[in-house]
């Protein structure tokens, strides 16, 4: 067989297999089918696991068609427990080496940071300095107040923002992170500062959101108002 007419088969073969699965997506239960697939591959791609995708069919088809399975539920159960151990084991130790990575360039940042014209070191770790000096008065810890703020990694990331909401945001001032709860009290109302908190003064080794474990976090935070008073 020459070139032209093996190209030829093969043109055929692919455009048989396409028509061949065109055909297969016709009816309600085809594509209801198709679709369940679909979240199921996706829901497997995300979370990493990985399968032995033949054997998944034939478990589902089984399963569906209610023949015997190849493994009781016991067995089954055990299989499900062992696999969750030890992706969370995989989990932690992951998380681990991402905590213990970040602190140490937390604290090298901050030791760099501290030698930086302007900046002030609390007692407790917290650095900041000031943008602008407002002259209103100052918010205790009990009080509610009014911010503008925005809140970066080290690396540039921003992970929160009331500017890009363009609303700003009230709070208790006991009920945030101690280096909000800290640094806010330094601030007369109008003042703009930057706040450079440590992990220990944030989310520590649990992290939040999109906040990694033992995360250095960057703020800058604008006290509009103080609202009310518990």
């Amino acid at each position: 067989m020459n070139f032209y007419k093996r190209c030829g088969l093969v043109l055929a073969v692919a455009t048989f297999s396409l028509n061949a699965w065109a055909t297969e997506l016709n009816t309600e239960e085809q594509k209801l089918g198709y679709i369940i697939g679909m979240d199921i591959g996706k829901s497997l791609r995300e979370q990493g696991t990985g399968v032995d995708l033949d054997t998944l069919v034939e478990a589902i088809r089984d399963t569906y068609n209610g023949e015997e399975l190849a493994m009781t539920p016991e067995e089954a159960a055990a299989v499900r427990q062992a696999y969750v151990q030890k992706r969370q084991a995989e989990q932690q130790a992951q998380s681990t080496a991402v905590g213990q990575a970040n602190l140490a360039e937390g604290q090298k940042f901050l030791a760099e940071n501290k030698t930086k014209e302007g900046v002030v070191t609390t007692e407790s770790g917290l650095q900041y300095n000031v943008v602008t000096m407002g002259e209103g008065a100052k918010p205790t810890a009990t009080d509610t107040v009014k911010v503008h703020y925005s809140g970066k990694l080290l690396d540039g990331t921003e992970f929160d923002s009331s500017y890009a909401r363009n609303e700003p945001i009230s709070f208790a001032l006991n009920r945030v992170i101690p280096g909000w709860t800290e640094g806010v009290q330094l601030m007369p109302v109008g003042s703009k500062y930057m706040f450079y908190i440590p992990s220990e003064l944030a989310y520590g080794e649990g992290g939040g959101g999109p906040i990694p474990p033992n995360s250095t976090l960057i703020f800058e935070v604008e006290l509009l108002d103080i609202e009310t008073a518990e």
